[in-house]
């Protein structure tokens, strides 16, 4: 409100206090798309406008990324990556990965072997970064790195069968000449199925590797000690599907924040996480995961904290149709699917085979 010279008043509309009203009737779900979408500098300028901005903006602000699906091609060399944060596919041509198997990945590099030369190499295909390894003869084995190869502290770690109450573990570290082969005895025996079926995961300095029948069996780099202990899931997993992954039940290991986790899935039921307590060697059920997220995948599994809020307490699975490449997610906090499974047409389904989780690039923009 103005005073004009002849004493009159006039009422002059406060545009900023109009526009910062406006603002405030934003439901909160709303204001969470936006801040979520925002790089990380443009959130945090966002969350210093006011206290509601400023709790709406830090419990979406996103401190990490979403990893990215990679699709190899049934022929060819054109892989598609699907970023599940944006709901993006992008394209690009990798002539390097021809006539090679991926059989791992992380820290955005991805571990493959090649047939024909029977050796095994690194490949980064966002730097195109490729590191060489010594051969390997074996065909048949269970392979993961303990980090990314550019890492002083990297192991690459292969456990091969050889027979129910002996393994083969072999050892090499980027630049080495030839592999540390160790045969190694088994406390518990090991069947061909349970190797066959047992996920690998880098946890403390171990290697921890686990089976269908209850059996976790631990690498320890530094010691170089092999063992297997009886470790089973409790009783109160999917009791309605079958202990076996061609029969329904699916079975996932990844490292989350120093702990041991494992996704128990079966196609008719919701999926169970488990934590290994690593103090007395058992597995407990988790409700939560803390605000952390993660993402499932048949030769490697990851988990993120500090992702947008409608990403966390989830677990994602990507699924494949023939028209569709996308994930499914299952809400630790609401114990549903999103979306729901029924929204998804009848020809696509959960897939793993040839499908992998991968660290995505720092930048994407030059990606068709």
């Amino acid at each position: 409100m103005t005073h004009n010279r002849g004493g009159t008043t006039t009422e002059v509309k406060d545009e900023n206090l109009e526009e910062q009203t406006m603002f405030n009737d934003v439901a909160a779900e709303l204001l969470e798309l936006i801040f979520s979408r925002l790089t990380l500098d443009n959130n945090v300028r966002a969350s210093v406008v006011c206290k509601r901005w400023h709790s709406v903006a830090t419990s979406v602000r996103l401190l990490n990324y979403s990893p990215w699906l990679m699709y190899c091609p049934l022929n060819g060399d054109q892989y598609e990556f699907y970023d599940p944060l944006h709901c993006k596919t992008y394209s690009i041509r990798l002539p390097e990965l021809l006539d090679s198997t991926i059989c791992y990945a992380k820290d955005g590099w991805l571990l493959l072997f090649r047939s024909e030369t029977k050796k095994l190499f690194f490949f980064n295909p966002f730097t195109r970064d490729m590191i060489n390894l010594p051969g390997f003869d074996e065909t048949t084995y269970l392979a993961a790195f303990s980090c990314a190869p550019t890492s002083s502290e990297c192991v690459v770690f292969i456990v091969s069968y050889v027979s129910p109450l002996a393994v083969t573990i072999s050892t090499c570290y980027p630049g080495a000449r030839e592999w540390t082969t160790v045969n190694y005895e088994n406390q518990l025996p090991l069947s061909v199925s349970s190797m066959v079926l047992n996920k690998v995961v880098f946890c403390n300095g171990l290697f921890y590797c686990l089976s269908f029948d209850g059996l976790l069996a631990m690498f320890d780099t530094g010691k170089r000690s092999w063992t297997v202990l009886s470790v089973p899931l409790p009783e109160w997993r999917n009791k309605n599907c079958a202990t076996d992954l061609l029969e329904g039940e699916l079975m996932f290991m990844t490292e989350q924040e120093g702990d041991v986790v494992v996704i128990s899935q079966c196609s008719s039921e919701k999926p169970v996480v488990f934590k290994l307590d690593q103090t007395l060697m058992q597995w407990k059920v988790m409700r939560r995961l803390d605000g952390g997220t993660l993402f499932a995948g048949f030769m490697s599994s990851h988990s993120r904290i500090g992702l947008p809020g409608t990403m966390r307490n989830r677990v994602y699975f990507p699924v494949y149709g023939t028209e569709c490449k996308s994930t499914i997610s299952f809400s630790l906090d609401d114990g549903r699917f999103y979306p729901h499974k029924n929204w998804f047409p009848c020809d696509l389904t959960y897939c793993f085979d040839d499908i992998i989780w991968i660290e995505p690039p720092k930048d994407f923009s030059g990606f068709t």
